[in-house]
């Protein structure tokens, strides 16, 4: 199986405050110790690249970590570009659509 790349945003409700910026960051915390995948993070987001059931098994370690922190409730979305045609990656897909290729 080929490299995927994924979107995720780990968002905690039922935290009881309207900020979130330190559960953010425990996410964040929590990627930078994941080794198998590739990842940057953006104002809305996560992209993350690597091996389909890498990047799956870090999607549930991720989704977990507000519920370690105390939220009642987070919800997770998530986007998977999963192409088995050629090889892709979250640097090539931006250079195409910048036209900087």
């Amino acid at each position: 199986m080929g490299t995927v790349i994924a979107e995720i945003s780990v968002v905690p409700i039922g935290t009881g405050e309207t900020g979130v910026g330190e559960y953010v960051h425990d996410v964040i915390e929590k990627l930078k110790g994941e080794t198998s995948v590739r990842f940057e993070v953006n104002p809305m987001g996560t992209v993350l690249e690597g091996e389909l059931e890498d990047v799956l098994n870090v999607i549930r370690h991720l989704h977990e970590v507000p519920f370690k922190d105390g939220a009642k409730r987070v919800l997770t979305d998530i986007k998977i570009d999963d192409r088995r045609d050629k090889t892709e990656s979250m640097h090539r897909k931006v250079a195409r659509a910048t036209g900087t290729v």
